[in-house]
């Protein structure tokens, strides 16, 4: 089960439509009418309101590989399927990280200069030695996360027909993302990756989906095995006419913990948290977990640069990386 709207707090709302208003949006909609602009930068358009951008051929995991790529050609190192178990800390600055290697549990320290986090506020907190003072550690505790669940459909067709006039490949229905309103399914959203890049699909004549689950790690959902997720989501799809059974063709499943920060729980508490953590001058916090903020993705890299931009400039207050997607002037393309 989710948790009540009036439960949230206001600035999960916020993060979402930062910017936008009735008005706004109206405007948007006369102005469509009239103007036939296609250009991506699309700089007097409010985010929520944008409906073009530029995406990686293969997914937006091509631009990490490409990342991860340039990393390596600087001589740096990337230990992938590992993580930190402890922050040995010295008054206000990290000294060093301690890796855990997830399938031997083998340790080992890292000494740095400065450390850039993206992993959960909770697990940075209970990492941390000596341990943070016990109010600290208690608002961390308490921070909320929803977990996720992909279910990934490779399918012959769609049973849903394409009614919208819009020209696609095969035809299909021309949606990227679809939000799910039935009240007799757990299904939160679809989406259709050919229609973010048809590259992402090896024979086009395929549909290729991801159904998304929104869950607690742990909870009976989260706990059912590969095989069952995929038949309990094959035949969510069928109960709303969405597919047919006998056009599956294959299936994965991806669980993803800590996909998105709540605001709820201690979450009132917060500034306790990083009242605590901005004086450590080498320690910066980004993305959406470093930072407990549900940022797009976009902010949250662009937390990343403005953290680096201070380093370079020597400036030491962390004050503009907490303001990313908090000033209303903000947009991505209008610098």
């Amino acid at each position: 089960m989710g948790v009540p709207c009036r439960e949230i707090k206001a600035d999960w709302g916020a993060q979402r439509v930062r910017g936008l208003s009735i008005v706004k949006t109206i405007l948007h909609i006369f102005k469509k009418l009239f103007s036939s602009s296609k250009s991506i930068a699309q700089r007097e358009i409010e985010t929520s309101l944008i409906e073009q951008f530029l995406y990686p051929k293969y997914g937006p995991g091509q631009m990490w590989e490409k990342v991860a790529e340039e990393i390596k050609n600087a001589d740096g190192k990337i230990y992938l399927n590992h993580r930190v178990v402890r922050l040995k800390t010295n008054g206000y600055r990290i000294i060093s990280a301690v890796v855990e290697k997830v399938d031997s549990g083998e340790e080992f320290e890292i000494e740095a200069d400065l450390f850039f986090s993206s992993m959960p506020i909770k697990s940075l907190i209970k990492a941390m030695t000596p341990h943070p003072p016990a109010e600290v550690q208690e608002v961390a505790a308490g921070l909320i996360y929803r977990d996720f669940v992909t279910v990934g459909l490779l399918l012959k067709k769609l049973k849903v027909q394409n009614k919208s006039g819009l020209r696609t490949i095969n035809n299909i229905i021309p949606d990227n993302w679809i939000y799910i309103q039935e009240r007799d399914v757990k299904l939160g959203r679809i989406q259709i990756f050919n229609n973010w890049s048809p590259y992402l699909v090896k024979d086009e004549n395929n549909v290729w989906i991801g159904l998304e689950y929104f869950c607690n790690e742990g909870d009976y959902f989260w706990r059912m095995s590969d095989k069952n997720l995929v038949e309990f989501a094959i035949n969510e799809l069928v109960k709303i006419d969405f597919i047919e059974k006998e056009d599956v063709l294959d299936a994965t499943v991806i669980r993803m913990p800590k996909a998105y920060p709540a605001y709820f729980g201690s979450y009132d508490r917060f500034p306790i948290i990083k009242e605590f953590l901005d004086p450590f001058g080498n320690l910066f916090l980004i993305g959406r977990n470093g930072m407990h903020r549900y940022n797009n993705q976009d902010h949250s890299m662009l937390s990343a640069m403005v953290a680096v931009d201070n380093i370079v400039n020597g400036l030491k207050s962390k004050d503009n990386i907490w303001s990313v997607n908090t000033d209303s002037s903000y947009h991505e393309e209008k610098s």
